[in-house]
Order: C-alpha cells, then sequence, then structure tokens
C-alpha cells in the first residue's frame, strides 16, 4: 500500500512540474533540461557495461525489461516474467546491458533494419530519413533498475553513451530511430538533438501495448557539431560533448572483431530455443513468411531443431539467403585493362565465388581486375574480381563481383562467416557451430 501511494505521489509530482515547464518557451524548457544534466566521466568501477550475450545476462536483461514496461503500463505481465520480442532473436539486434557488482540494473537494444525490418516503421512515415545514406537502427527496450532512477544518470548517462559508441564505431548506424512516450521526447529533443518523425504522435503503438507514442531520428553523421554548439562551454559533469565524444570509459567493454563484421550475433541454438520456445511461445506464434526468413537466416544443421517449423511446399514464399554476419570491409580494385585505372570499394556482402561492394565511381563491367580487401586487422585478401552486374536502372553505386580463385585468407573469412553462430566463433574458430 505504501509503496503504491509513493509511486501514485511521484507520478503526480511529474506531471505537474512537466504541467509547469510546458508553459514556457522551447528555448527555455531545453535550457532548463540540459542544466539538469550530470554525466559523471569517471564512474565507479562498480559499473561495468558490455554486449548480453550468456543466458543469465539476457534473462535479467528482458526480466527488468518485462518489470519497466508492466509498471508503465506498456504491457501486461507475461507467464515468463520477460519481455522478448520476436526482433530479440535476429542477428542484427544487439541487447547492451549495465551491471553494478554484476547484477544487471540498465539494458537498452539496438534493432537495425534488417529482413524483418523494425518495429517502428508500421507506424511512422521514414520516407524522409531514408533520403538519406546510412543504415537505419531503432533503439529500443529501454530499461533502468528502480534503486537507479533517482541517481541522476548513473546508470542511464553510461548506458547511452555506451549505445552511442557502439552504433557509431561498430554497428554501421547513421540514422537512430525512436518511438517514446510523448512525455519523454523533449529529453531526447533537449539533450541529443532527436528530430521528430512526420507522424507526431501516434495513439496507440501496438509494440507498447497501445501506449501513445511519439517518432524521433538523428543522424549521427552531424551529431558531434551540435553537442559541442550546445554543451563544449559547461562544466564536466554538464557537458555532453566532453561525454560522448572525447573521452572512453573503462566502465564499457567493446566487442573484440578479427574481421571488419558489423554485428555481433549472440544466439546459439540452446539460446534461441530457450527464450523462443520454451520461456515463450515467439516462435510459434510467427506468420509464415517469418519462420521462412528464420531459416533462411539460421541456415546451419544445428538450429534446424529449434526453429518453426515450415510452412508446407507451394505456399509460394521464396527468400533469398539472409546472411547471419554483415560486413564492412575496405578495398582497392585496379583493372586489368589498360586506361581504366583504380578504384575504391567496400566489400558488404560475400560468398566464396562472390561478393557485392559499394563505389561511389562507376565501375566497368565484365572486366578482370585485381581486389585487394582488407577483412580485418591483421588479414588481407588478394584476388581476381570481376564486376558482373550493377542496378539496371541507374547508378546506385552497388555492384555484384564474380571472384575468380580465391586465396586462403578470404577462404578462411567466408568460412567463418558462414559456419559461425556468435560474434565469439569468429575469434575462436574450433568453437564454431557445425
Amino acid at each position: 500500500m505504501a509503496r503504491s501511494f509513493l509511486h501514485a505521489s511521484r507520478k503526480i509530482w511529474h506531471q505537474s512540474v512537466r504541467k509547469l515547464l510546458s508553459a514556457l518557451p522551447r528555448e527555455q524548457r531545453f535550457a532548463i533540461y540540459r542544466n539538469l544534466v550530470d554525466c559523471d566521466p569517471a564512474p565507479s568501477d562498480r559499473l561495468t557495461l558490455n554486449i548480453a550475450e550468456t543466458r543469465e545476462e539476457l534473462e535479467a536483461c528482458f526480466a527488468l525489461l518485462h518489470d519497466a514496461y508492466v509498471d508503465s503500463g506498456f504491457m501486461k505481465p507475461d507467464p515468463s516474467g520477460m519481455r522478448v520480442t520476436i526482433y530479440h532473436a535476429l542477428p542484427t539486434t544487439t541487447t547492451l546491458c549495465a551491471k553494478w557488482d554484476g547484477e544487471v540494473v540498465g539494458t537498452i537494444s539496438l534493432i537495425r533494419e534488417s529482413a524483418f525490418g523494425f518495429p517502428l516503421q508500421k507506424i511512422f512515415d521514414l520516407s524522409g530519413v531514408r533520403q538519406k545514406e546510412g543504415n537505419l537502427t531503432e533503439v529500443s527496450a529501454l530499461a533502468v533498475h528502480p534503486r537507479f532512477r533517482k541517481t541522476g544518470g548513473a546508470i542511464l548517462f553510461p548506458l547511452m553513451k555506451f549505445m552511442y559508441e557502439y552504433a557509431t564505431q561498430y554497428f554501421d548506424t547513421r540514422h537512430l530511430l525512436i518511438a517514446v512516450n510523448p512525455n519523454r521526447i523533449e529529453m531526447y529533443e533537449s539533450l541529443l538533438f532527436f528530430e521528430r518523425l512526420a507522424a507526431n504522435v501516434v495513439e496507440n503503438y501496438d509494440f507498447a501495448n497501445g501506449a501513445p507514442a511519439v517518432g524521433a531520428t538523428l543522424d549521427l553523421n552531424g551529431v558531434s557539431s551540435l553537442l559541442h554548439r550546445a554543451y563544449a562551454s559547461k562544466p564536466p559533469r554538464k557537458n555532453l560533448f566532453r561525454y560522448f565524444i572525447e573521452i572512453r570509459l573503462p566502465n564499457v567493454k567493446l566487442p573484440n572483431r578479427p574481421y571488419f563484421t558489423t554485428n555481433d550475433p549472440v544466439l546459439t541454438p540452446d539460446l534461441l530455443n530457450h527464450f523462443f520456445n520454451v520461456r515463450t511461445q515467439g516462435f510459434a506464434n510467427l506468420d509464415p513468411r517469418k519462420k521462412v526468413l528464420l531459416h533462411s537466416i539460421y541456415d546451419l544443421p544445428s538450429y534446424r531443431d529449434v526453429l518453426p517449423e515450415l510452412p508446407p511446399q507451394g505456399s509460394g514464399i521464396q527468400l533469398r539467403q539472409h546472411q547471419r554476419f554483415s560486413v564492412k570491409c575496405p578495398g582497392r580494385l585496379v583493372v586489368d585493362r589498360e586506361g581504366d585505372g583504380e578504384f575504391t570499394v567496400q566489400v558488404i556482402e560475400v560468398s566464396e565465388y562472390g561478393f557485392q561492394a559499394y563505389s561511389k565511381d562507376e565501375l566497368p563491367i565484365n572486366v578482370w581486375s585485381s581486389a585487394c580487401v582488407q577483412l580485418g586487422k591483421s588479414d588481407t585478401s588478394v584476388i581476381k574480381a570481376m564486376a558482373v552486374r550493377a542496378k539496371a536502372n541507374g547508378f546506385d553505386g552497388f555492384y555484384g563481383f564474380r571472384v575468380g580463385e580465391p586465396d586462403q585468407n578470404w577462404r578462411n573469412f567466408v568460412n567463418a562467416l558462414q559456419q559461425g553462430c556468435t560474434h565469439g566463433d569468429l575469434e575462436h574458430p574450433a568453437l564454431r557451430c557445425s
């Protein structure tokens, strides 16, 4: 009873404060929000932040998220005590966690656009964002343990910094997308410079139990200058420019990648089975198309028994294979034909005898080239390659290549990507799935 009374009192207090703030001009409101920032540039070493990848870490993240969503009215209690969505089953989703003395006290998930899309695209108009270059990622599933919600951002700010560094340096993301309660949108606008999407307020957002939502986006390419303009003159604990851009927190444990991959899948067959068959009915409730998609992503024998049964043949669903690991490998082409010169490319998808790449320059078609591709920090492949196709109607920079005889480094690279279940398998080949 006392807890319910305190919760109701806090809610009334926050509503009163928001009402008072709403009467002020926008710039004054935003200035107040920025003055309330408290980001510790040297947090306690009791705090650690890492990718959630063990069963225990993922369960703790999903349980924390469940309780926060139930408490806010964004979902009804689930028998599992967890909030697990089908997007958490994808290799293009990464869940980050903050731990205090080893206990998960904060979590946030990054859902990069994939064959499944992402939750808010069903509701908000993303056409303006898509006109710009770069990958889109939805920031979702944010929760902080109740005992840390009054600590001036002691967990929230490190978690947001981890998210920013991971998105910009590791996750090949340019545009962040959010769907938040209307009461929270000004925090993201004032502190981090999110801009609202065209459809401002959605009264019923299915992904949050019909709660109202506002969609917003942030172009990470320009955020550094915006933060500098707003915060550079502020003291250290209120300086989000220095906090996000200049300092490095030893508390943050970023992944160690032997290759230039851009995602970090963590789900083994056992983990998929545990979270989507045993603890929840996530796989059983999928439509036929998504069941086929899962099989095209997790196409190894070790996954077959835990994935949902495929729809009967003749259903008309035919989808190409989707790789578990995305890549972004810089490369250089020297065209064999005299006079065609040298070109810079970026390899984005690979197989043993082919790859897809992007080039800002138009490349000659059906001409052999010498391709030097940087596969990782210490691995380079030199192969013969031929651009065999480009977009039929107009130049968009993407090419399909045929590979001549691949060298051993290329073979090792492709094999690691094809046979690995998790990002750890690329670093420890002996542990790969079969």
